[in-house]
C-alpha cells in the first residue's frame, strides 16, 4: 500500500481536474512510448559489484510499506548511499493524462521540489526518486541527498537515472515516479503496479542538477559519477 509523499504546500488542497474533451468512437486510447533502452554506459552488474557489502548508515530499517516489517537498511560509501527495496508508483505533481485524482486515489498535486519556473514536478515524464523525511532513523540532507541529486536506479539489468524529486513518509522507502518505473520496464499503474522487490537505489553524494527537471542533464551527471564511482577501487 503507497502512502501519499509529503510535499511543502499546505496538506489538503484539492485540484480538480479538467473535463475530458469529447473523443470520436474510432479514436484509439492514448499509448505508452516503448521502453527506452538502459541509459549510461556503467553496467547495472559492475555498480552492483561496487556496492559491495552493506555499510549500515541509517540508525535502524525503513519498511517499504505501511504496516510491513522494517527490514531496509540505508548504506553507504565513501561517495554515495544505496538501498534496496520495492519500488510503488509516484504519482504526485502536475496532473496528466496517466497521473491523476482519477487513475490515483492518493493523487497529490504538489512534489517536495518544484522545477525552475515554479511549477511541480511531472512524474509522468520526469524520472526521479522519493527519499524519506528527515527523522531520527536518517536524515539524508546531512549526506547531500537533497532535491537535485543525481540518483541510479537499478533493476533487472537495467540502470535509469534521476533526481531526488520529492519526499516521503519518515519510515518508509522504496519509490519513484511513474516515468522512472516505465524507464526499467516495470508497471506504472499508481495502484497495483510497482516492482515488490530487487530494485537498488544509489545516490551520489553531494550531486546535484540545476534544473531540476533538465533529464539530459542528469543522464550526463549520472553517467560521469558512475564511471568514477566504478573505477573507484
Amino acid at each position: 500500500m503507497r502512502v501519499p509523499s509529503l510535499t511543502l504546500a499546505a496538506a489538503g488542497a484539492t485540484l480538480l481536474a479538467p473535463a475530458a474533451l469529447p473523443v470520436p468512437a474510432a479514436a484509439a486510447p492514448p499509448r505508452e512510448r516503448p521502453v527506452a533502452p538502459s541509459e549510461g554506459a556503467v553496467p547495472a552488474a559492475d555498480l552492483l559489484a561496487r556496492l559491495g557489502a552493506c555499510h549500515r548508515i541509517s540508525h535502524g530499517r525503513y519498511r517499504t510499506d505501511a504496516g510491513a516489517p522494517a527490514t531496509v537498511s540505508v548504506c553507504g560509501t565513501e561517495a554515495a548511499v544505496f538501498w534496496k527495496a520495492d519500488l510503488d508508483i509516484d504519482c504526485d505533481g502536475r496532473p496528466g493524462a496517466r497521473c491523476n485524482p482519477r487513475t490515483d486515489p492518493q493523487f497529490a498535486a504538489t512534489t517536495a521540489y518544484p522545477q525552475s519556473d515554479g511549477r511541480y514536478l511531472n512524474a509522468e515524464t520526469l524520472p526521479y526518486i522519493v527519499v524519506p523525511a528527515p527523522s531520527p532513523l536518517w536524515d539524508p540532507g546531512e549526506l547531500g541527498v537533497r532535491g537535485g541529486a543525481v540518483a541510479a536506479v537499478v533493476y533487472r539489468g537495467r540502470v535509469q537515472y534521476a533526481v531526488v524529486g520529492d519526499t516521503g513518509p519518515s519510515d518508509l522507502i522504496g519509490e519513484a515516479s511513474y516515468a522512472t518505473a516505465r524507464s526499467l520496464g516495470i508497471r506504472t499503474d499508481p495502484g497495483g503496479g510497482g516492482a515488490p522487490s530487487g530494485v537498488t537505489y544509489i545516490v551520489f553524494k553531494n550531486s546535484r542538477v540545476d534544473p531540476i527537471e533538465n533529464h539530459p542533464a542528469a543522464v550526463a551527471t549520472g553517467e560521469r559519477l558512475a564511471r568514477l564511482f566504478v573505477a573507484d577501487e
